[in-house]
């Protein structure tokens, strides 16, 4: 890391006010929506294969101290959305040229509801703790309908804050802090954290997040 960079970390005082954003690897978004489809058989609902990231991104976070993705999550009606990875899903016009141009090598929509995989997973793009928390996502949630996933997702407490606004807005940025914290617990929490490990992983997101910030 650059002195510069450490230096202004170190003489920072407001690291708790740094915005969680960080820059989406589309890269990795691409290649967990194709990992998805290959697994449904070379094809798969663009809503289950959003909501099986989401699930993977959490478990990721929780286990690791950072996403697969690095995306947005946003809440909208029907659960935690991963923007960047929605927009690779559709195919969406306003993508950088770059970015449609790596995804559509190994994921296209079939219509609006449906993508098809067109290429094997490129592994060198995904670390071994991306894979494992893929195969977990797959393994426990991959059964599960896109309706099923939906209704799934509404109980975890990163969306759940957010269900009576969602009644006047049509979507509401999610706070990845809020990924930290446990469902009930007759849902599964995509990896277990003791109350250390959560204080652990909090610093480590503020920490990330103020890097980023230095970066920009």
């Amino acid at each position: 890391m650059p002195n510069r960079v450490i230096n202004k970390l170190k003489n920072s005082s407001s690291r708790k006010e740094v915005a969680m954003h960080f820059n989406c690897d589309y890269q990795k978004s691409s290649q967990a929506l194709n990992y998805f489809a290959i697994k449904s058989g070379g094809k798969i609902n663009k809503m289950k294969a959003l909501k099986l990231i989401f699930l993977a991104d959490r478990y990721h976070l929780r286990k690791y101290g950072r996403l697969i993705t690095n995306d947005e999550y946003i809440a909208m009606k029907h659960g935690p959305v991963p923007s960047t990875s929605k927009d690779i899903a559709e195919s969406n016009d306003f993508l950088e040229d770059a970015i449609k141009e790596y995804s559509l090598r190994f994921i296209q929509p079939v219509n609006n509801l449906t993508l098809s995989s067109v290429g094997a997973v490129d592994s060198d793009v995904l670390s071994e703790s991306d894979l494992e928390a893929l195969k977990f996502a797959w393994d426990t949630f991959g059964g599960l309908t896109q309706f099923e996933l939906r209704d799934l997702t509404h109980f975890y407490p990163e969306w759940r804050k957010f269900e009576e606004s969602l009644k006047y807005s049509s979507c509401l940025r999610m706070d990845l802090l809020d990924f930290l914290k446990d469902p009930d617990a007759s849902v599964n929490k995509c990896f277990e954290l003791t109350v250390e490990d959560k204080k652990t992983r909090h610093e480590q997101l503020i920490e990330s997040a103020h890097i980023e910030a230095l970066w920009k």
